[in-house]
């Protein structure tokens, strides 16, 4: 058999979503962030529907992820977000770089006054990130440096969010009044006519004050909010399909006695003759660890708890209340079935993280296979 879950990947959904963005935003310009292989999605056939669909531009974080893009046929501005190496990447493969510092944009002029082939950059600013960005009391005097620099235009501010909530948009509001002033240092500086983007999921569903030229929407995409609190997920999400189903099947089923122990360290003992199904996924499969004991599969349409440890190989789950249930039967590990769901949020929150990385982690360890496509 081969090793680990199936992800079914759902393109109609990430469709929708991002017809939800437009709708949200009244905005046509749609930057998608399909980084992290598309968020476990598959960044390429997560593109190639995106773009169909109309979204104006991609973002990656590194320029292999765009190369594999550009190999597999797909033409679309990218946007790289993070790197700063392999300057000869960006032209020779047409990407667009996101320049954080005065030296990389003189390293980026130099390579291309050498190749007689200019360049198109956007430039980042650190509205209150703290992560990679011209600092605001800098920004005048580096934007008149990089503006006489030859062979190099400025097409594109933009920032990050630290904080969109929507139960507290003070910071946030902040960062775009710093943004707003950047923008304006960059026009006095004769650098004007550029597509000035900000807005990441949370600041599309909560911030209008912060769509500007373009947004640039990535979690959203993928089916689920990016706000934290659940009642506000809720309401937030109400729009959004998620795009992912994790699956496996029943490996092994095994029956035990009252006070039997089951996996590593006797964390669980049967408190009743019990049964007890294995499962051919454990936690090099990218099913965290820490939801031993600690979470939910679906099977025949009902709740199955995770029993004992997570090993590297295999979870056993309690299938006693379920009771008619057969190896080889399908179970969920992230999804619906029938009227049952296993979120992305719900797994996060018993594993005390956020859905970004059960997505990243579920869908990068899994065989894809796309539907609706």
């Amino acid at each position: 058999m081969d090793r680990g879950p199936i992800a079914e990947i759902d393109l109609n959904a990430i469709a929708h979503n991002l017809r939800t963005a437009k709708k949200i935003t009244g905005t046509g310009t749609v930057i998608a962030v399909v980084k992290a292989d598309g968020y476990g999605h598959g960044a390429v056939e997560v593109s190639r529907r995106l773009v169909k669909e109309g979204a104006s531009y991609l973002a990656v974080a590194y320029t292999s992820e765009a190369i594999a893009m550009r190999r597999a046929g797909i033409k679309a501005p990218i946007i790289v977000l993070f790197d700063k190496n392999n300057i000869e990447d960006y032209l020779k493969y047409s990407l667009i770089p996101v320049v954080h510092d005065v030296k990389t944009a003189q390293r980026f002029s130099k390579e291309a006054k050498a190749r007689k082939h200019s360049v198109n950059l956007h430039i980042k600013v650190d509205t209150g990130m703290g992560r990679l960005g011209f600092n605001m009391e800098d920004i005048e005097k580096e934007m008149s440096a990089i503006g006489k620099m030859n062979f190099i235009s400025v097409k594109g501010l933009m920032s990050h969010f630290s904080d969109a909530a929507l139960y507290d948009r003070s910071y946030a509001l902040m960062q775009v009044d710093r943004f707003n002033k950047a923008r304006n240092i960059l026009n006095k500086k004769g650098i004007k006519q550029i597509l000035c983007h900000m807005a990441n999921s949370a600041a599309v569903m909560t911030l209008p004050e912060s769509y500007f030229d373009a947004v640039r929407p990535g979690l959203m995409l993928y089916g689920y909010s990016p706000i934290q609190s659940s009642a506000i997920s809720r309401q937030l999400s109400a729009n959004l399909k998620p795009a992912m189903t994790v699956k496996t099947t029943i490996l092994s089923i095994r029956r035990f006695k009252k006070g039997t122990p089951v996996s590593y360290g006797r964390t669980f003992i049967t408190a009743r003759e019990s049964l007890i199904a294995v499962l051919p996924v454990g936690y090099a499969d990218g099913y965290p660890r820490v939801l031993s004991n600690n979470a939910d599969v679906i099977i025949r349409g009902k709740r199955a708890p995770v029993a004992g440890r997570i090993c590297m190989d295999t979870t056993m789950a309690d299938v006693t209340e379920i009771g008619d249930v057969s190896e080889g039967d399908e179970v969920i590990l992230l999804g619906r079935q029938k009227n049952t769901a296993v979120t992305a949020f719900e797994l996060a929150e018993r594993a005390v993280t956020i859905p970004y990385e059960i997505l990243t982690s579920l869908g990068n360890k899994s065989r894809r296979v796309y539907i609706n496509g």
